[in-house]
């Protein structure tokens, strides 16, 4: 009997404790865990569409997961005018609930927690010849190399130059365009370290194809082939990649190109070099 006795009494006081931990818990409002806590994302300004998680301790009515809109407000019961969010970090957007809390007569002295459940309003976009083209965002600190890497890489097609382009606008001017050439060879090697640019979000990655050459008649492979090398292709390389000329073409070959903007296409007869087999 005595071991029975003392069975149910620790049964009582754990179920005790547990429902003690219960009350504690509504009170405080820890029953209600913000997103943010859980994915722990890197902290950035907030801007329109990011999904945000709102605390207010002992307000669970006003403890919820609110997404800005496109004004870059956020909207809270209770409140009769919208909380402006969009350029904020979350401690800044916590003073302003606080605020327009306090304003409204809602709460005397609120305790406000906010954090980032969901960014997106920093997208990047990586497009071309990349291996894997996606959009995603970016969150802590992203660099033109990571996005390329994200992207799978540079597929075979890729040519000898990065676009990247972004939104700029000043006060009162409306915004624009600005597009940055980023030589691929320099930034793969390192040579220059200022040419992995830093993302912010908002960009757009293309990596366009490489020119391609046609190479037809006498030689041992004719077809079409890219240019990977940008202005260092020349008609060795050109034959090269058509594995030579044949044993039986002539001496002359001719490179038929259009000119830019006329669309008159020359020929320009040239002389490749033929070597005797050793």
């Amino acid at each position: 009997m005595k071991t029975i006795t003392i069975i149910c009494l620790t049964l009582f006081a754990a179920r005790m404790g547990a429902a003690q931990q219960g009350i504690a818990g509504e009170r405080t409002g820890a029953s209600v865990t913000a997103p943010g806590q859980l994915l722990n994302l890197p902290i950035e300004r907030i801007g329109v569409d990011d999904l945000v998680g709102i605390s207010v301790y002992d307000s669970p009515e006003l403890t919820r997961t609110v997404r800005v809109n496109a004004n870059g407000d956020i909207r809270l019961p209770m409140l009769t005018r919208p909380v402006h969010a969009a350029g904020l970090y979350p401690e800044g957007l916590e003073t302003a609930i606080t605020t327009a809390l306090t304003a409204e007569n809602v709460l005397v002295d609120p305790i406000v927690t906010v954090t980032v459940a969901e960014y997106q309003s920093r997208p990047i976009t990586v497009a071309g010849a990349v291996k894997t083209p996606l959009t995603f965002q970016a969150t802590g600190t992203v660099t033109l190399l990571d996005a390329i890497s994200r992207a799978g890489g540079l597929s075979d097609k890729a040519g000898s130059l990065v676009l990247v382009s972004h939104q700029s606008a000043a006060a009162d001017v409306e915004s624009t365009t600005l597009v940055q050439r980023v030589p691929v060879q320099a930034l793969l090697d390192g040579s220059d370290s200022s040419l992995n640019l830093s993302l912010q979000g908002g960009e757009e990655i293309r990596v366009p194809e490489a020119g391609r050459v046609f190479v037809l008649g006498d030689v041992k492979k004719p077809g079409a082939f890219y240019l990977t090398d940008g202005s260092e292709s020349s008609v060795l390389k050109a034959l090269a990649l058509s594995e030579g000329l044949d044993s039986f073409s002539s001496h002359t070959a001719y490179i038929y190109r259009k000119e830019g903007g006329t669309g008159i296409r020359n020929e320009i007869p040239t002389k490749p070099e033929r070597r005797s087999p050793s």
